[in-house]
């Protein structure tokens, strides 16, 4: 019997001992390690790829934002607004289209596409961009602005999708045609090895430069 209760203390001693060393090993050294050698090799990337203008912090470059100005260039839709938020005078936090803000969140609605909300929201969106961009054909709206990303946070819009928008920015923004066709050139990344992926361009990174060349930023 002492035998065994010896054996028994002796493995639970040996278990206690092995999960402690791992958790010290996985849960605290390994992960110490990791983030020090990426602050040290990748300090942009560790500290969360953010943009600053004039020493101050304006966005991180891989989550995006919403614009609604006319001469900034629009993102595409997200469920989460970009968690972008205003408060109210009862103060409550609201997104711009006055709807409760529920907090930070990502994500999307995950609508089928038979489900009527959908609809709605492609009609009303398809309406809102004919208004600010006359000379754009409802069949002509590339598919990127209507469709909302899996995360809600997406900064990337297509090529297409940013040359339909620059004769709306130029007349609000007082800035050349030329000039915005440049920067979004300059924001522009090809895909991965010249085969991966599609073409992007950031949205943030291009508003703002636009703002910079306005000097409201």
């Amino acid at each position: 019997m002492k035998e065994s209760v010896k054996r028994i203390l002796h493995s639970a001693r040996q278990t206690i001992g092995v999960t402690v060393i791992l958790m010290l090993v996985c849960g605290l050294l390994f992960p110490c390690l990791l983030t020090g050698l990426s602050a040290l090799i990748f300090p942009h990337q560790a500290g969360g790829n953010l943009l600053t203008v004039n020493g101050q912090t304006v966005g991180a470059e891989y989550v995006g934002q919403e614009f609604t100005e006319d001469y900034y260039m629009w993102s595409r839709p997200s469920a989460y607004h970009y968690n972008v938020y205003v408060e109210g005078e009862d103060g409550k936090l609201y997104y711009n289209d006055g709807t409760e803000f529920p907090g930070i969140g990502s994500g999307s609605n995950n609508y089928a596409a038979t489900n009527p909300a959908l609809a709605e929201r492609v009609e009303a969106d398809i309406k809102a961009f004919l208004e600010k961009n006359p000379g754009v054909k409802r069949e002509d709206i590339p598919t990127d602005l209507l469709t909302a990303s899996g995360s809600g946070l997406d900064p990337h819009i297509s090529p297409a999708s940013a040359e339909i928008q620059i004769p709306r920015i130029a007349e609000a923004s007082g800035l050349t045609e030329e000039e915005i066709e440049d920067i979004v050139s300059e924001n522009t990344q090809g895909k991965v090895f010249g085969v991966f992926g599609e073409e992007t361009v950031n949205v943030l990174k291009i508003n703002i430069e636009i703002a910079q060349r306005m000097g409201i930023l």
